[in-house]
């Protein structure tokens, strides 16, 4: 089972209001020794990943404005992901870091040199969660163009050719001589400018970072729309997937499966990973009053502001018996598909979708025992076809503890996650290493093109 952490630098994640819980600490999103302890705490569980999202933007469509989103809290203020890695690298050895970002908001030069940088001080353990944003206001912010779903992709699909090229055919391997008998620290003859002219990027140059062990870092991509499928199949290594059950997951994977073929990639060459909150203790009865607990301070104008943000739909001014329609969207269409076209037996109204997101988002909330989640975690395996889980929270600290001291045992005993003395034993790995059984990416992968 591949078992990543999600999680982003904000006060609030997917739980709306509950910075308000008495066991809540909202501000340890901003303190370098509480994610320290917490990614050793990940690591020891046999984590394969910390998966962290991120947005450049505030989420100011509801209601025409920021306004319930900054008041409550709702990933809002945000920090950098990417400036925490090095330090969460320093105090692990095993696991990976998935660090969003944004192919609509960044330099695919400057962006490939931060990549081969962490792949390098991380030992192999980076990823990138390629993302193509959905914020109309983040893109305003930063004065980039203002592009339609679909050619958003158009262009991350350029994106990261130019990033290929920089990570592995820029430098050569043995471009690094390091003789001071000859005077020859870098070989002249083994780096190449890319000399890239396309549509989108003009990049003649040469990359200016030695590429890491991957050279190109392991590759996340989250999306269910058709074109951000067709993306994974050509590009992803890993698939993320939000759905509220494993009947509507379940033909995102197959679909998925059948584009990874028709791009000539191998089925052992993608992992599939859907987004579960679990709210774990020693016993079901323990787990229910936590969560019972949790439900006393959820913030419902929140959790549409979030909705809102990802999507552009605006719900402020519909009642809660209003029934959510498949619309043409230029937002996060994974969002809204969720909770119309891939649960087709279920009509949700404004009401249902606030209600079933002030805890954990658009996913499944398991709450239990350790073998009652495991159970659940299972039965996701089986009927939706996922190779593991994005595991969220409602509370970071409390129930990411819980769910290692009370679920990944349980994992463990039924051979779910590499037992305890096996992860202390082994040598360090690149992430793609554990994930995939190579350092590199296969040759039938679109980024092989450009090795040397």
């Amino acid at each position: 089972m591949f078992l990543s952490a999600l999680d982003m630098l904000v006060p609030t994640h997917q739980s709306s209001g509950l910075w308000r819980h008495p066991d809540a600490e909202p501000e340890q999103y901003r303190d370098l020794d509480f994610w320290v302890s917490h990614a050793r705490m990940l690591d020891e569980a046999g984590f394969d990943a910390l998966f962290l999202a991120d947005v450049a933007g505030i989420y100011d469509v509801y209601g025409g404005s920021g306004a319930a989103a900054i008041r409550a809290g709702m990933q809002y203020p945000l920090l950098d992901p990417m400036l925490l890695i090095s330090a969460l690298a320093a105090a692990t050895r095993h696991l990976g870091f998935g660090v969003t970002a944004n192919t609509s908001y960044e330099s695919p030069y400057l962006l490939a040199r931060r990549f081969a940088t962490l792949d390098q001080l991380t030992g192999g353990r980076i990823a990138w969660n390629i993302v193509t944003g959905y914020q109309p206001g983040a893109l305003r912010n930063i004065g980039a163009p203002e592009l339609d779903h679909d050619t958003r992709y158009d262009r991350a699909d350029e994106f990261a050719e130019v990033c290929y090229a920089l990570w592995e055919g820029s430098i050569e391997p043995g471009a690094l001589v390091s003789d001071a008998e000859s005077g020859v620290y870098m070989d002249p003859a083994k780096v190449h400018p890319i000399e890239h002219r396309g549509e989108w990027f003009d990049v003649p140059g040469a990359a200016v970072s030695l590429p890491g062990p991957q050279r190109t870092p392991f590759l996340f991509q989250a999306g269910s729309s058709p074109r951000g499928l067709a993306f994974a199949a050509r590009h992803a290594e890993a698939l993320f997937f939000s759905g509220t059950t494993p009947d509507n997951v379940a033909p995102l994977v197959a679909e998925a499966r059948r584009l990874l073929a028709g791009e000539g990639r191998a089925d052992s060459e993608l992992t599939t990973i859907t987004s579960v909150t679990a709210i774990a203790a020693e016993t079901d009865a323990a787990a229910f009053e936590r969560y019972e607990s949790y439900l006393r301070y959820v913030d419902r104008e929140a959790a549409l502001a979030l909705f809102a943000g990802w999507t552009g739909l605006d719900l402020s001014t519909y009642g809660p018996d209003d029934v959510l329609e498949d619309v043409e969207i230029q937002g996060n269409r994974s969002a809204l598909q969720s909770f119309t076209s891939l649960d087709p037996t279920r009509r949700w109204t404004v009401g249902d979708l606030a209600a079933h997101m002030t805890i954990g988002g658009r996913g499944p909330v398991f709450v239990g025992s350790g073998a009652t989640i495991a159970d659940e975690l299972e039965r996701w395996l089986r009927e939706s076809g996922v190779d593991g889980f994005n595991v969220d929270y409602a509370l970071r600290g409390p129930d990411m503890r819980a769910f290692a001291e009370h679920v990944v045992p349980v994992l463990r005993a039924r051979g779910l996650v590499s037992a305890e003395d096996s992860i202390d034993d082994a040598a360090p790995r690149t992430l793609r290493a554990r994930v995939a059984g190579s350092d590199l990416l296969p040759a039938t992968h679109p980024a092989a093109k450009y090795r040397r």
